[in-house]
């Protein structure tokens, strides 16, 4: 008797944007024309983009990779009978073997790539939902001090003590109290949310209702970045289907415990990443910076406490609640605790995401993981952190990938992204970018922000036409301290650090060519 063979190709944004659908598309056309039986399965994606699309063949409980396929590869695939596993090219071995993905510390993404993101029973077979029954069974103070142990940060950036927000807000007095998941991801080189909303989407409805639980709230909004119809897609059936199961809406697993999820599409501004902005634009209004205090946690969402996390932070929280804090805060190093998901891009041989402990140094993770620039060439600077991160040269590559530590070289390791350049990058060119970005960007609350980067824009060109060089350079260095001073949050305040980065590490760039 046959038995149909299990395919996976995975169906998250990367994947389709290479043909992930043509290529399922002709699988199944050649299957059925020589009478094979296949079930194609669309999973997440395991991260290694440079690989997609990525197709595997279940073979005795085993899994055997292929890739990167395209849609004209898929008839030479039969023909060395992949099915079985056979000999091509593009084979590369069983997919636990593969030295990128077999070398990671995955916590947060362990199932991203493993399960179909649609099944409910796929997620609850790989423990999904046990930290959610832990909480439902301990309670608030249980899970408050089991992130505590932890030593979870936010990983949208700031990296602020989950245990100490959600504490904050657990004690606040309010009638009504929100749980928003910022998923406006929009720092240039990341991409670690949108994997693992398309990969493992009830990952993140679990870590949102468990923190409603802890704080007492019983209404949680993912507000997602427009750009994401993909994950919008995904994540609105993974609502569906855990309501459907009662692991979400009312009376949780007769619990008692009521939850709700909305998701919120933002409206394309960058500075809608920053919270206080974020829940204006959910109240509905333009997404402006908020004065603080007071803080979203005792004023947020319609002036009532709330906890604002990023995906990544709430997403990790079942497994610490499932295994334990100590168990997570085994990883990383000094106040560093756990994993992050690293998000290589730029000019690297293999782009994709790496979920490692805190500590790794940036020439590790781009030599071993990255294979080196994709040019070939050696590396000239690397910006962690976003658009707002400082560039790093070469000799600032073995500084230890943990919040401190970059702190300490004027760095920021942000929300993991990481972007590579090669000698052919022109740094003053990236600082002229960066004052250019901030300027676009600005949601013009703020003097230093909205004025001081589109000053920032003519000093650069004028340093670069070599116009009153020495002048304007003082002048470059007087307006990004005006800024960090002066500015009201994190957009004007850090679009110096690249500009100030460049000026320091890459001087060269910015004298004029001999003509």
């Amino acid at each position: 008797m046959n038995t149909s063979t299990k395919i996976f190709i995975p169906r998250d944004t990367a994947s389709i944007s290479m043909g992930g659908d043509e290529v399922a598309i002709k699988i199944e056309e050649i299957a059925q024309k020589e009478k094979k039986e296949v079930t194609i399965i669309r999973n997440g994606s395991w991260g290694m983009s440079w690989l997609e699309p990525l197709i595997e063949i279940e073979i005795e409980g085993h899994r055997v990779a292929y890739g990167p396929i395209s849609e004209t590869d898929v008839i030479d695939l039969f023909e060395a009978d992949f099915l079985k596993g056979g000999s091509h090219p593009l084979k590369l071995g069983n997919t636990n073997d593969i030295a990128y993905l077999k070398n990671q510390q995955r916590w947060t993404f362990r199932r991203c790539g493993l399960i179909d993101p649609a099944s409910i029973e796929d997620y609850i077979k790989n423990r999904g939902f046990s930290g959610l029954e832990i909480a439902l069974q301990k309670g608030s103070s249980h899970i408050l001090k089991e992130l505590e142990k932890s030593g979870l940060r936010g990983r949208g950036g700031a990296g602020f003590p989950t245990a100490i927000k959600w504490q904050t807000v657990t004690n606040a007095e309010g009638d009504q109290k929100y749980i928003a998941c910022n998923a406006d991801e929009g720092d240039s080189g990341t991409f670690s949310d949108r994997i693992l909303m398309e990969s493992d989407p009830l990952a993140l409805i679990e870590g949102m209702t468990i923190a409603g639980l802890t704080v007492g709230a019983n209404k949680g909004y993912i507000y997602l970045r427009s750009e994401y119809p993909i994950a919008h897609e995904i994540l609105a059936s993974a609502i569906k289907t855990a309501k459907e199961h009662n692991w979400l809406g009312k009376d949780i697993q007769a619990s008692g415990f009521d939850f709700e999820i909305d998701i919120h599409i933002g409206g394309g501004s960058y500075v809608c990443g920053e919270e206080t902005a974020m829940l204006e634009s959910l109240e509905g209004k333009a997404g402006m910076i908020r004065f603080k205090p007071p803080l979203p946690a005792l004023e947020g969402l319609f002036g009532k406490p709330t906890v604002v996390n990023n995906v990544v932070t709430l997403a990790s929280v079942p497994d610490i609640i499932d295994q334990g804090g100590s168990a997570y805060s085994a990883y990383g190093v000094n106040r560093s605790k756990g994993t992050l998901a690293f998000q290589l891009s730029g000019n690297v041989k293999q782009g994709g995401l790496v979920e490692i402990a805190f500590g790794i140094t940036l020439r590790e993770l781009i030599e071993k993981w990255g294979g080196g620039t994709a040019s070939g060439k050696p590396v000239y600077a690397v910006q962690v952190g976003g658009p707002l991160g400082a560039y790093f040269p070469n000799s600032l590559l073995d500084t230890p990938l943990d919040y401190e530590a970059f702190a300490a070289k004027d760095g920021m390791v942000g929300h993991g992204g990481v972007v590579v350049f090669d000698d052919t990058a022109d740094m003053a060119i990236q600082a002229r970018f960066a004052m250019e970005f901030c300027s676009i960007e600005s949601c013009g609350k703020c003097t230093p922000c909205r004025i001081g980067s589109i000053r920032g824009v003519e000093v650069i060109d004028r340093i670069i036409n070599n116009e009153n060089r020495e002048k304007n350079m003082d002048l470059l260095n007087d307006l990004c301290e005006t800024m960090i001073d002066g500015s009201l949050c994190a957009m004007g305040g850090m679009t110096p650090f690249p500009v100030k980065s460049a000026l320091q590490y890459f001087p060269e760039d910015f004298k004029p060519e001999i003509k």
